[in-house]
């Protein structure tokens, strides 16, 4: 019998998926935005004591001087590895821009197109307290400068002098030193920094219920639930590299969901004994050992029923320890993040590989993707006619069977060559 991962029927996948945020929380965190916008600073400061982001008198927008003296006190080692892990970010972020072209078409008397214009600004959230994570300051704040976003601030409570240096490294104009809903309202209202037109990166339930809430004033990435991670393997896979995901995915926080989709349940039982091999001496074996009691595994009886599985749960990470796994990859559609083989492990690029690690949790891989250049990128369209004729005819035509006849009016105007575009 199962001792860390309970079983779970294919039938029974719509549980693991779950809302980012429920109605209470979103309700709370509307409070505490809406307090923000009306009263400013000094809300923000009455949520920081409050949750114990700050203290009487703390600091809480800290500028690029601030940010550079921070670069400049880390040891020489901390700050190389920095670098390299911005290089490899930047890089693949370089090269994600290079391929989004302005582009144009001929139509019928004349060219219509689109550009890519980047958001003015932007404000990138990092979680931060019980752990620092200067790594979701590189991730949030490198794709925005590479875009060419003008402006682009950061949030973490109670940050370290690594996530003040990685925050001047990646580019960052300011750091607001303050976490959870109060920081995302902060942002959007510009209270202590620039106004953001769009904030992203990842969060907990009231840093998601705020960018919830306020999606529609300003843009987000999307709502950022636990972690996640979804392995694949047969028969012939590692058990010990196995249960190694599975765990780096469990210590992220309690309510992390990790789960396993195999083709036996001798490897499911492999799997089970590596996993308590592992926590025996693992320092966050208390939050992992909670987060798997979230988790799940399936047997399946092919691949195939594999792939169903997985494109149904569309898992944020999506690790496939099987003997062809470039072969099972092209085959599945719904994820946020692949892992193809053994040897790439999730860890890799939460630690800046290069692709971004903010990405889409609680099944909405479906219909979204992770973070990237993309994310703070626009592209409105552009139309010139030099001669409207074909198209004034027939948008008179259509407009009058909608019954809107300003627009076909509109339209017949340009038919007198004296309105023509010269």
């Amino acid at each position: 019998m199962s001792r860390w991962l309970r079983p779970l029927q294919i039938e029974r996948l719509q549980v693991a998926r779950r809302r980012p945020v429920t109605p209470e929380t979103l309700r709370q965190a509307a409070d505490i935005v809406e307090d923000v916008r009306d009263r400013g600073e000094r809300a923000l400061r009455d949520h920081g004591e409050r949750y114990g982001d700050l203290a009487a008198g703390d600091e809480i927008a800290l500028d690029r001087h601030r940010l550079d003296g921070a670069l400049a006190s880390l040891p020489p080692d901390q700050r190389r590895l920095l670098e390299r892990v911005a290089a490899r970010i930047r890089g693949f972020a370089d090269v994600q821009r290079s391929g989004l072209l302005d582009l144009e078409r001929g139509v019928s008397g004349g060219r219509v197109g689109h550009r890519w214009i980047p958001v003015r600004s932007s404000g990138g959230y990092a979680p931060g307290g019980r752990h620092s994570l200067p790594s979701s300051v590189l991730m949030t704040v490198i794709p925005a400068r590479v875009a060419g976003v003008e402006t682009t601030w950061v949030a973490s409570p109670k940050p370290t002098q690594i996530t003040l240096a990685a925050a001047a490294l990646s580019g960052a104009d300011g750091l607001l030193a303050i976490g959870g809903a109060q920081a995302i309202a902060a942002l959007a209202f510009g209270t202590l920094s620039p106004a953001c037109d769009l904030i992203v990166g990842p969060g907990n339930r009231w840093v998601t219920a705020a960018k919830k809430h306020l999606y529609g004033e300003i843009g987000i990435d999307g709502l950022s639930g636990p972690s996640e991670i979804l392995v694949i393997a047969d028969d012939g896979a590692d058990a010990e590299l196995v249960a190694a995901d599975l765990l780096a995915q469990a210590e992220h926080d309690s309510d992390a969901v990790p789960a396993l989709i195999a083709t036996s349940q001798r490897l499911i039982d492999d799997v089970e004994k590596a996993i308590s091999r592992q926590l025996s001496d693992l320092p966050t074996s208390g939050t992992a050992v909670e987060a798997l009691r979230n988790g799940f595994y399936l047997v399946v009886g092919s691949l195939a029923d594999a792939v169903a599985a997985s494109d149904h749960m569309a898992p944020e990470h999506l690790a496939l320890h099987v003997e062809d796994a470039s072969d099972l990859a092209a085959r599945l559609r719904s994820y946020g993040s692949v892992f193809i083989g053994s040897g790439s492990a999730e860890t890799f690029a939460d630690y800046g590989l290069g692709p971004n690690h903010v990405l889409p949790t609680g099944g909405s891989a479906r219909f979204q993707s992770g973070l990237s250049v993309l994310t703070f990128l626009r592209s409105p369209t552009w139309s010139r006619l030099h001669d409207p004729t074909d198209v004034a005819e027939d948008t008179m035509l259509l407009a009058r069977l909608e019954g809107l006849e300003a627009h076909a009016r509109a339209a017949q105007l340009r038919l007198d060559s004296r309105h023509h575009e010269v």
